[in-house]
């Protein structure tokens, strides 16, 4: 299992694996400093984009675990 859920928190995912934000970036969501980061988990924020979340979320641990 990865470290990284769909029910995590945008920021909070941030915080924790500053490296994630590479993966934010591949995918187009630049908006980590918006408001919404804020309170949006990633699941609603990747629907937001229309970005597939299960595929964020092995993208983001696969990166993390490296």
């Amino acid at each position: 299992m990865g470290k990284v859920t769909k029910d995590m928190g945008i920021l909070d995912i941030v915080q924790q694996y500053p490296q994630a934000v590479e993966v934010f970036q591949r995918y187009g969501m630049g908006c980590l400093g918006c408001a919404a980061a804020r309170f949006e988990n990633l699941e609603a924020g990747a629907k937001v984009h229309g970005f597939d979340v299960d595929q964020m979320v092995d993208d983001i641990n696969e990166l993390i675990e490296e």
